[in-house]
């Protein structure tokens, strides 16, 4: 039950264009379980199956982790769709600073938990606060709704959704997929979330193998570069962001489509600091609580 609150959580995150369902996974302390288990899906589980049975096959595919977990981010993604699309268009600067105080407690809590930085570490910070920035400027681009285009879709936005600080819900935001991804889940269009779930099967089975690698031989420098992804998305969360350009979405609706981090007084409409600045520290409070959680737990076994 508890993994599975955790992934309604990830699903919860990955919905909202800017954060990563892969933050939540680092937060709550089964990010690299997750990553572990993914990269165990293999055609060695077969032989496994046929050779020791079901309960090794089990066992070996960290079966009840996973189903848990998968099953509270479908539980997210189905229920709480409408629900973050319905804060973010009437309580965006909320939701956002809400957010923003979310990844910023998270790049924190990931920087410090390897100690020793040195150059090369330096260096894996730069690179991934300056790759995460330039995503969060980058234009969305038109994409047709065909099938083989949605499991494309889905198989690139999950090699973000596990990476902490880099959104899958965002770049489905770049590849003009996102509203529509968002819309066939609400109307619950089954075959076009097949073809999205195909691809982030594949998506995931692929990417988690480097991942796994990663994390194996280069953990330090990898965790740098998690903290620089989760720094320079900080750009996309900021609560105050004017529009500059817009289009019409299928529904005949304006939405905005280039838009610019500003300040609160030259914010468009009503910047409700203080509402923003409460928000905000909900969410690096949510943070040090979950971490002191941790410690606590820690301390007890």
């Amino acid at each position: 039950m508890l993994i599975s609150i955790k992934g309604v959580a990830m699903g919860a995150a990955d919905i909202v264009p800017g954060v990563s369902g892969g933050t939540i996974a680092f937060i709550t302390g089964i990010y690299e379980e997750l990553i572990a288990s993914i990269n165990n899906i293999n055609l060695g589980l077969l032989a496994t199956l046929r050779k020791e049975g079901i309960k090794s096959f089990w066992a070996s595919l960290n079966g009840n982790f996973l189903i848990s977990l998968f099953l509270g981010i479908i539980v997210s993604f189905i229920s709480l769709a409408k629900l973050m699309k319905n804060l973010l268009e009437h309580h965006p600067v909320m939701t956002w600073s809400f957010f923003f105080g979310l990844i910023l407690g998270s790049a924190w809590l990931i920087g410090k938990s390897e100690k020793g930085w040195k150059m090369k570490e330096y260096g894996a910070l730069v690179i991934g606060v300056s790759i995460a920035y330039f995503i969060t400027v980058s234009d969305s681009i038109q994409s047709p709704n065909s099938y083989p285009f949605l499991i494309l879709s889905g198989a690139i936005a999950s090699c973000a959704m596990i990476l902490p600080g880099i959104s899958g819900s965002f770049i489905l935001l770049l590849l003009g997929k996102y509203k529509y991804i968002m819309q066939s889940l609400s109307d619950f269009k089954i075959l076009d979330i097949l073809s999205v779930a195909l691809g982030v099967v594949i998506g995931l089975l692929s990417f988690s193998r480097f991942l796994n690698w990663l994390f194996k031989n280069q953990k330090k420098t990898t965790m740098a570069l998690l903290t620089g992804f989760m720094i320079g998305s900080l750009n996309k969360v900021w609560p105050w962001r004017n529009t500059l350009t817009t289009a019409l979405d299928r529904h005949g609706v304006e939405v905005p489509v280039l838009q610019k981090s500003v300040l609160p007084q030259q914010f468009e409409h009503d910047p409700q600091v203080f509402l923003a600045i409460l928000c905000c520290t909900l969410g690096l409070a949510l943070i040090f609580f979950v971490e002191y959680g941790s410690k606590t737990k820690e301390e007890k076994i």
